[in-house]
């Protein structure tokens, strides 16, 4: 092992000495890219070997009620790889990235590289209602971080590679490379400058070379564009992002309140006998919501209903368009359901492919009503245009839904309906709900990191590393000639805090409101410290965000500003302090 380390370490000396700092960025960002894409690859072909055995033949000769028991077993397959292997949380993969980036530098534990690739492929292949492109994320972030932390980069760099690493999953779970550069911008809030960009473009291409050597042309989305736009079709395209945007509303209010319902119910165990049973009765009736759903996409873009919808296990009269509709429509609002459930009952999978899913099939629907009632509009337009409208809405991500779309598709002829469809679907998703179910928690502590870089910089910043703990404290009965003897004449500060005896904070006594009287022995004996206590002009709580700690010092006009823990004094923060670690930040975030 030592033999190892001593080579890697002559690897590295070789490295500082022959290669820049900026072609190592851009060898890592190859790397990364290539790791991404082969944990993807591994995802992808994981989660195809249990469908090939749990979907083929074998199940359509028993009977259609093993689409019930099949996500309950990979649900508690799940269980018990997290609670006998894993032992640790999983979380959900953008999310948790998001939160490795603004609040731990990037670091991202190394079991994150493996966990999602083993439990996402069960939980999707056993029929769970999710996708794959969270857990490709969060392995592709793990993987990044694990290398720059392997190579000794800067939290910076770290950053970077986390980015390259996203934008290489996304790359090669759909072979859209410049939507999965657009990805990693738009919802990491990587700045788009050469520095970032050329390290994005490496990564991106290396993961779909990848994909392209281990599947050739084979795609999750194989249809190409066969309808062009019209402008007589405009109206219906706004009604499309209208509803979209309505969609995304009631999708993303679904996930919380289904979130929320299962909270209370602390033990795992109990969140998976409920949410599974829900699970599973909901794939009995509506078998089309079992696993990703590409099956429908692919279909409803052909103009296949009837492969669409064939598992459904009802006598369906497929000439009667308003069933098909009607059915289209339950998928449509189950699907959210499906998919929120199969997480709450403790599944591992993203929300990406279940947006598209939803989209696809709300706009298929639009379609065939506006068709039934007089319309000669394209079914398959609208399907591919219902997917970006979702997507731009559900994550508030419109760049990355026009381009994707219009990538995997080769439907830029269609990118005037796209770019309406995503604009209206997202400004209606923002107007009530402000954030995405990416960012809503990370929002809601102050630790969502944004393209704005002094709002990145205070949130990266650590309280912990800003409190001064050398100020000498003293007591509020405590007689003035001792609080001389034993704080004054030891300390280098003007500010003494004052506590009682369970370290509870009382106040401050300032050096200037004792000097007038300081030098007077008979005023040692005759009063205390509480004589001259005063208020603190803000008290700093140790949960406070970095962003409040300046806004506090803004409000006061102060240069130190006690911090207490759970009711108890820990130390202060000087102004000072606070912005040389600010300037420090700032140099090292945006150098």
């Amino acid at each position: 092992m030592s033999k190892a380390k001593n080579i890697f370490k002559k690897i590295l000396i070789w490295r500082y000495k022959h290669i820049s700092e900026r072609q190592f960025i851009y060898v890592l960002s190859i790397l990364v890219g290539f790791l991404a894409g082969i944990g993807t690859l591994i995802l992808k072909n994981l989660t195809s070997f249990f469908q090939t055995i749990l979907e083929g033949k074998f199940i359509k000769d028993i009977h259609h009620s093993l689409y019930f028991i099949f996500p309950i077993i990979g649900l508690i397959l799940v269980y018990y790889i997290k609670k006998r292997f894993i032992k640790k949380e999983i979380g959900h993969g953008i999310s948790t990235t998001l939160h490795a980036i603004s609040k731990r530098s990037g670091i991202i534990e190394k079991y994150k590289i493996y966990a999602s690739l083993i439990t996402a492929p069960i939980t999707v292949g056993f029929g769970g209602s999710v996708g794959l492109q969270g857990p490709a994320v969060s392995t592709g972030a793990a993987l990044g971080s694990t290398v720059s932390q392997l190579f000794h980069m800067n939290s910076k760099t770290r950053m970077l590679l986390i980015g390259c690493a996203t934008a290489g999953a996304m790359s090669s779970m759909f072979k859209a490379p410049v939507a999965a550069i657009i990805f990693a911008v738009e919802i990491f809030s990587l700045d788009l400058a050469f520095a970032s960009l050329v390290p994005l473009l490496l990564a991106s291409v290396s993961a779909v070379v990848t994909s392209y050597f281990f599947f050739e042309n084979d795609a999750l989305l194989g249809f190409e564009l066969k309808d062009i736009f019209q402008i007589k079709d405009i109206f219906y395209y706004v009604l499309l992002g209208f509803g979209t945007g309505l969609a995304s509303v009631y999708f993303s209010k679904i996930y919380f309140g289904i979130t929320s319902f299962f909270k209370p119910f602390k033990k795992p165990i109990h969140r998976l006998i409920i949410g599974g049973i829900a699970i599973g009765l909901m794939l009995y009736f509506l078998p089309p919501l079992y696993g990703e759903g590409y099956g429908l996409i692919n279909n409803l873009l052909e103009g296949n209903t009837q492969e669409a919808l064939k598992d459904l296990p009802y006598q369906i009269d497929f000439k009667n368009v308003w069933i098909v509709i009607s059915f289209l429509l339950l998928i449509t609002l189950f699907k959210a359901i499906a998919m929120t459930t199969t997480f709450a009952a403790g599944g591992i999978g993203g929300i990406f492919i279940p947006t598209l899913v939803m989209g696809s099939a709300i706009g298929n629907v639009l379609a065939k009503i506006i068709n039934q009632l007089g319309g000669n509009i394209s079914e398959s337009n609208f399907t591919l245009i219902g997917m970006t409208g979702l997507m731009a809405g559900v994550l508030h991500a419109p760049l990355t839904a026009i381009f994707l779309i219009a990538e995997i598709t080769g439907g830029y002829d269609l990118f005037v309906p796209l770019m309406l469809v995503a604009a209206i679907s997202y400004a209606v998703t923002k107007y009530f709900i402000s954030n995405s179910i990416y960012t809503v928690e990370l929002a809601k502590r102050g630790e969502l990191i944004t393209h704005n870089k002094d709002k990145n910089v205070l949130m990266m910043m650590k309280i912990d590393k800003l409190i001064e703990t050398n100020f000498k404290s003293t007591h509020p009965d405590t007689l003035l000639g001792t609080m001389l003897k034993t704080s004054v004449a030891n300390s280098n500060r003007n500010i003494f805090p004052v506590i009682n005896e369970d370290s509870q904070f009382l106040g401050i006594v300032l050096l200037d409101d004792i000097r007038p009287i300081m030098f007077d022995s008979e005023m040692y004996d005759k009063v205390t410290v509480e004589t001259f206590m005063r208020s603190a002009p803000a008290v700093i709580f140790h949960n406070d965000s970095v962003e409040k700690v300046m806004e506090k010092f803004k409000q006061s006009d102060a240069w130190n500003l006690p911090v207490v823990k759970n009711q108890k004094y820990i130390g202060f923060i000087s102004k000072s302090k606070l912005l040389t670690a600010y300037r420090k930040k700032l140099i090292e975030v945006t150098s």
